[in-house]
């Protein structure tokens, strides 16, 4: 009798991880704490682009979903800087993963970041909501739909609204400056490829290296070119510097720089009176609608700059994911993301929006022109929009993804 006793305590204890790992996946929150992490550049060339921004961003997100929800579970929030380094990123996720029980990471700003966080994230089987990065690596050669989402832009959608634009209205002939890592070799591809669809040409290219101090030899080829447009396949303070150094040389008197990653924040360091008149696209502006300016007041209220669609698309991610966990009762990775692509998006970031099968999230971008001095009726308020970009024209259409997983 005794030993009959003992075996079935033993066969109970052998069946309690399994049936425990078994309730966790069919409706438990592990540990009953959804872990959030911000993984950006704090400090370096794109800090002003995501940066502290994000984490406000993410903060508001959690606060405004407490405020609707009122969850059972408890939400953490930590936050990295990744110093623009692909291995210093990809170990602070791999500890926060391993050691601190971290669900998702968001905004992961640079693309040699990204891809070496999407990896490691699909190899822990958790979730990336990537805001930040832009090259289209992520949802094509390293696509990983099951762990990772691109959310907010992509240099596909960032290089086709001025590519096609631009070029049409008679200035056909472009030089790119690029900034000599996967980013900038990924819009700058995509840019060229926009630019001979659309009857242009490509005179040349130079490429600099990230976090650049002097841009004077590269914009000295880019004039030498003749070329009627300078295309900067850059961003963040590259892109400011660029700029700046183009209008001390006198470029911009005989050739129109276009910015493909520029945002409101660098419009505001720089000022309407140097880039007045520049065309590029962009995933979000605070002041399109009353929906939009009360997040983008609310958000200047902590951060002291509007939002650019880097922390609105944040806020949005952030969101979004903690309603999939809340519609689910788990934060079981594959069951969080199926509700995650399941459910359109519909925020101060964008309305209608979904996730595809590889991982990109589709919504409408805009075509926008920066204001004269004159027309500027407040701070802030730099851009005209001209053209709404529908999201299914904006971004890749699924018959050229090279996306692995994938079925065509």
């Amino acid at each position: 009798m005794m030993k009959r006793k003992l075996l079935a305590l033993a066969l109970s204890a052998l069946l309690l991880p399994a049936t425990g790992t078994a309730l966790a996946q069919a409706g438990k929150i592990s540990g009953d704490v959804v872990k959030i992490a911000v993984l950006t550049d704090m400090s370096g060339v794109y800090s002003d682009l995501g940066g502290k921004g994000s984490v406000v961003a993410a903060e508001m997100a959690i606060e405004d979903f407490k405020a609707q929800f009122k969850p059972k579970f408890k939400i953490d929030l930590v936050s990295a800087d990744h110093q623009n380094k692909a291995d210093v990123g990809s170990n602070k996720v791999r500890e926060w993963y391993d050691t601190q029980g971290v669900d998702m990471v968001t905004d992961v700003l640079n693309s040699g970041v990204a891809l070496a966080v999407a990896k490691v994230t699909s190899e822990k089987n958790k979730i990336m909501l990537n805001t930040g990065a832009a090259s289209t690596r992520l949802t094509n050669e390293d696509c990983a739909p099951n762990n990772v989402v691109h959310y907010v832009y992509d240099t596909y959608a960032l290089a086709n609204g001025p590519g096609k634009a631009v070029t049409k209205s008679g200035k056909d002939t472009w030089f790119f400056l690029t900034a000599d890592y996967a980013f900038g070799h990924s819009l700058e591809k995509d840019s060229m490829d926009a630019v001979k669809a659309n009857g242009g040409k490509v005179l040349g290219a130079v490429r600099h290296p990230l976090n650049a101090s002097d841009f004077s030899s590269f914009l000295l080829q880019a004039q030498a070119s003749k070329a009627k447009v300078i295309g900067l396949a850059n961003a963040g303070g590259d892109t400011i510097n660029s700029i700046k150094a183009a209008n001390e040389f006198g470029i911009t008197k005989g050739q129109t720089l276009v910015g493909l990653l520029t945002t409101v924040v660098d419009i505001h360091a720089l000022g309407l009176q140097t880039t007045q008149g520049m065309m590029f696209t962009e995933g979000f502006y605070w002041n399109l609608n009353n929906e939009t300016r009360d997040f983008s007041r609310r958000f200047f209220s902590r951060h002291k700059k509007m939002p650019n669609m880097l922390p609105a698309g944040t806020y949005s991610a952030v969101l979004h994911y903690l309603k999939a966990v809340q519609a689910t009762g788990t934060d079981d990775t594959a069951t969080v993301m199926k509700k995650m692509k399941e459910t359109p998006i519909n925020d101060p970031f964008a309305k209608g929006g979904k996730i595809r099968e590889d991982g990109r999230m589709v919504h409408d971008m805009y075509l926008v022109e920066v204001k004269k001095p004159g027309e500027s009726k407040e701070p802030w308020d730099y851009y005209n929009v001209k053209q709404v970009i529908p999201g299914d024209q904006a971004f890749q259409p699924m018959a050229l993804s090279r996306c692995p997983a994938v079925k065509k």
